[in-house]
């Protein structure tokens, strides 16, 4: 029994280095804490490197909350199996998604697993998942620095970067600071430090407020030699469409958002192909 079960063992990590040779640029989205968009950012990162014409994948590795099928107006799809494993669904061409709740029979239905088992769903979905040849892969973890983010930089043995999503409070640096350093400690390049909810327009008198400060994540950045990615205001639309399942940058809009995570998903393109990461 014990052979056998080595023997699968073997075969799923030969699986899951070949579904990992395949794809070009593997990220992952963390944050030190929730409620600072991290999973909105990773959703419109996806939508917004698709639009450029890559092939990209959006993997949500957030098992007790995944929200990504929610924002990506998938909410109450399946994922189908072939001979070829699973098949992530296709949200639009060039943009494929796997999330737990597209296994889910319930959507109210709570995950209550300990750690051994999380690993177990996230190794199968980098293994067994027929992602095919993408040239991004951004994989979205819960916040902190359980888990989920370590089983997946554990796994994954080439990921080429972290990004890390914050809002100005101090209290969210704090947190963030903390993401920094643990994706150190594993030897990842932090692709930088993206502030979201920086600056709020007032519609009324078009004056910019800082509800939760500003320039926190620049300063940290500074502090522990990383890159800082740019700022992200804050935009009560973005809210409402990520309820709707429609990404904004699949609206068409031009806004500061849209215009600000333009600017930062071209400086991480550019950042990984001239710097070789």
């Amino acid at each position: 029994m014990q052979k056998i079960d080595e023997k699968k063992r073997i075969e799923q990590e030969k699986r899951l280095k070949e579904k990992m040779s395949r794809i070009k640029y593997k990220l992952i989205v963390i944050s030190g804490k929730g409620g600072v968009g991290k999973t909105t950012v990773a959703v419109n990162l996806a939508y917004g490197l698709a639009i450029k014409r890559n092939r990209i994948g959006i993997l949500d590795v957030d098992i007790h909350g995944p929200n990504i099928a929610k924002m990506l107006g998938i909410e109450g799809r399946k994922l189908a199996g072939s001979e070829l494993g699973i098949e992530p669904f296709e949200v639009l061409p060039g943009l494929k998604a796997v999330s737990l709740a597209l296994l889910l029979d319930d959507k109210d239905q709570p995950v209550i697993w300990r750690g051994p088992l999380k690993m177990i769903i996230i190794k199968q979905f980098l293994s067994d998942v027929n992602w095919g040849e993408l040239d991004y892969l951004i994989v979205d973890s819960p916040p902190g620095t359980g888990d989920e983010p370590l089983s997946v930089c554990q796994l994954i043995s080439d990921i080429n970067g972290a990004i890390i999503v914050t809002t100005p409070q101090d209290v969210a640096i704090l947190d963030s600071r903390k993401s920094v350093n643990f994706v150190k400690e594993l030897k990842i390049p932090v692709l930088g430090i993206i502030e979201n909810m920086s600056g709020f327009v007032c519609p009324h008198c078009n004056k910019e407020i800082d509800l939760f400060g500003t320039g926190g994540a620049e300063k940290a950045a500074y502090d522990l030699s990383v890159p800082f990615l740019g700022r992200i205001p804050l935009e009560p639309d973005i809210v409402k469409s990520g309820d709707k399942g429609e990404p904004f940058f699949g609206q068409g809009k031009e806004n500061p958002v849209v215009k600000s995570m333009d600017k930062i998903i071209m400086k991480i393109m550019n950042d990984l192909e001239n710097n070789g990461i």
